[in-house]
């Protein structure tokens, strides 16, 4: 990989990331569904048809459910990836609120489930491995 073009940005301009954004034909209903798996609350802007879970479990990322007519077809682009101390337990819990296992993953020693959620969005669960945040 090289470098963005341009260069990296001035520290005063890099972004940071504060909203990971999913677009759903169920926005309020799958808003709920994470707020309950992450021990959250959901705060609803209808006006923009936007509902945002908040939770300590996030680590100051927002997570947001756009109400859309028709969710964009095909293969996500972004996914979330969860950290957990006992991943197959986790799993087993998520599956009881409705995720379905996709496939288990095996890696440099890592070790990682990948669910979908009950709108059909694909995230992982491992024991966070070498992505533990610093």
């Amino acid at each position: 990989m090289g470098a963005a073009p341009g260069g990296p940005l001035d520290a005063g301009l890099q972004p940071f990331l504060g909203t990971i954004t999913v677009d759903s034909s169920r926005a309020a209903v799958l808003a709920d569904w994470w707020s309950a798996v992450l021990g959250g609350t959901v705060d609803g802007f209808e006006d923009y048809h936007v509902w945002v879970v908040r939770s300590p479990r996030l680590r100051g990322i927002n997570l947001a459910f756009q109400q859309v007519e028709t969710p964009t077809p095909g293969k996500n682009r972004i996914h979330l990836d969860l950290g957990a101390v006992d991943p197959h337990a986790t799993a087993a819990a998520l599956v009881q609120r409705g995720a379905s296992v996709v496939a288990e993953q095996v890696a440099g020693g890592v070790t990682w489930l990948v669910l979908a959620d009950i709108d059909g969005n694909v995230f992982c669960v491992s024991d966070t491995g070498p992505f533990t945040p610093a």
